[in-house]
């Protein structure tokens, strides 16, 4: 089964929350932990998405390259800016378990 979500107005967070519980099943009388799930989420109006308070200043999303004392910082309006899809994409996967289902449930994730 396809959800479509439509993004205007709604929140980060929240809106990443209500897709990964879509993403697990866990809305279904037949949810299990094991079981990947078979329904699908479809985002639109990607770019209309908000955050709550000064995240859009404040928030900064973090990443290390690997040798000792490179750890680039990236601000949560520029990246938003030029990938919002990558941001919703961030926040669902940070939201659902880390085993080997994630990757399989974030492939159902289509954000338009």
């Amino acid at each position: 089964m396809d959800f479509i979500i439509d993004a205007k107005g709604k929140r980060l967070g929240r809106l990443a929350s209500e897709i990964a519980v879509i993403l697990q099943g866990k809305h279904t009388p037949a949810y299990h932990p094991r079981l990947e799930g078979s329904d699908r989420v479809v985002v639109k109006n990607i770019r209309t998405l908000t955050v709550g308070g000064r995240k859009t200043k404040t928030k900064i999303y973090y990443r290390h390259t690997g040798p000792l004392g490179h750890l680039k910082e990236n601000k949560f309006r520029d990246v938003f800016e030029k990938k919002p899809a990558w941001v919703l994409r961030h926040a669902v996967r940070l939201m659902l378990p880390k085993n080997k289902l994630q990757a399989r449930r974030l492939k159902r994730l289509i954000i338009e």
